[in-house]
């Protein structure tokens, strides 16, 4: 019997999962896979470690498994084509953690509440990401459960890095800078001394880019400063989030324009960033590809709050040594990560153009005083390591308490 560890991303409308075997003092990835459309038209893939497709099933039209009856599915397909695994546990990706988790922990029902009191600081993603592991926890109680966080690798920050300019009171109820995309970092944190061992232990810009997009200022390979903030829609504009906003214009879309919280939420969650500039799509390649002025303005726009927040960052770490790309658009877009770095010449970056187009891993000269560099990040990995730590008890990474002042 094999011994092996799930890995689950639950969203609205999608379960994504992978397995990962054990093979002495590491990890193994075996299967990766998703059930989409799961109130709509349900289709499930499984891929094995190459890309290979081995499994595939797609249900009719307004067919609504719900998060329960595709959870049934996946583990009705586990019990008949991966019978030789002995499965120890499962780990979840859990948007926020607030302030009581700083580290991933095994979840059992009290564990479940706090989580779900924290739902109203991410509405949209922190209901999806426990629907699992509350169905797991009546239908399979005997199975451990993990919850990992994407707020915890920001605890890290200085104490001032994470007020807001209210007054104390509302930090001490929680609301804080939290930063989001955590597990992306660590994993990037992770790897970094495999690609750079002096940009670890020095000073780093992460750009986790994608349909959500935030940077990270890592010191030592500890998370300083984040773009994201109490939300996920703060920072950079997105596929479909606003990203940072006076909170004047809140004040006057509902003063101004009669909308309520709802509206609101639906308008910088769903309908703003790179969607609602372009008038066109969300996805970067679409708008790279378009030859329509709002696609340019929306590209634009993206690229201005990134150099913006890079000199932020910089700012908070007292100058950098390297950045690095993750994340889709990250690892992905050729003419994006040129962009950013020819706008960064001021900083110390010697763009390579023929690195960049054969997708790095460094994307900078030789003699770039600030190196640039392109690493995929693998969230699940990172899960998976802290799911088999949690179980077999062994400590995870440590905080420093933060000093409240």
């Amino acid at each position: 019997m094999t011994d092996a560890l799930a890995v689950i991303n639950a969203g609205s409308s999608s379960i994504k999962f992978s397995f990962f075997v054990v093979r002495g003092d590491h990890l193994e990835p075996d299967i990766r896979g998703q059930i989409e459309g799961i109130y709509t038209a349900p289709h499930f893939v499984v891929k094995d470690n190459k890309g290979a497709t081995v499994a595939e099933k797609a249900w009719p039209p307004d067919t609504k498994l719900g998060h329960g009856g595709a959870l049934d599915y996946l583990f009705a397909y586990v019990s008949a084509e991966l019978s030789g695994y002995r499965l120890l546990g499962i780990g979840h990706r859990v948007v926020h953690g607030g302030m009581d988790f700083t580290q991933p922990v095994q979840v059992n029902q009290e564990v479940l509440a706090t989580l779900e009191g924290l739902v109203p600081l991410v509405p949209l993603h922190q209901p999806h990401n426990l629907a699992p592991i509350r169905l797991l926890l009546e239908r399979r109680p005997e199975l451990p459960q993990v919850a990992c966080f994407d707020t915890s690798f920001h605890r890290t920050n200085p104490y001032i890095a994470q007020l807001y300019a209210l007054p104390l009171e509302y930090a001490e109820a929680g609301v804080i800078r939290y930063g989001f995309h955590g597990l992306s970092y660590e994993y990037i944190a992770s790897a970094l001394p495999g690609f750079a061992a002096g940009a670890a232990s020095g000073r780093t810009i992460a750009l986790h880019l994608g349909s959500g997009a935030s940077m990270c200022a890592l010191e030592n390979c500890r998370s300083m400063a984040s773009t994201m903030g109490f939300s996920v829609v703060e920072g950079l504009p997105m596929g479909t989030r606003s990203g940072a906003l006076d909170p004047g214009v809140l004040l006057y879309l509902m003063d101004g324009r009669g909308m309520d919280a709802r509206a609101i939420e639906k308008l910088i969650y769903t309908q703003s960033g790179l969607l609602g500039i372009s008038g066109i799509s969300s996805d970067m390649r679409t708008l790279l590809a378009s030859g329509e002025p709002r696609a340019r303005l929306a590209i634009d726009l993206f690229l201005y709050r990134v150099h913006r927040e890079m000199g932020s960052l910089a700012a908070a770490l007292g100058g950098i040594d390297a950045i690095v790309f993750t994340g889709g658009v990250g690892e992905n877009s050729v003419p994006i990560r040129e962009r950013v770095c020819r706008e960064t010449a001021w900083l110390g970056v010697e763009f390579d153009a023929d690195a960049n187009a054969r997708g790095g891993p460094c994307i900078s000269t030789a003699a770039s005083r600030i190196a640039a560099w392109v690493i995929p990040t693998n969230e699940e990995l990172m899960i998976a390591r802290h799911t088999w730590r949690v179980l077999e008890g062994r400590e995870t990474r440590k905080f420093a308490p933060v000093a409240q002042g």
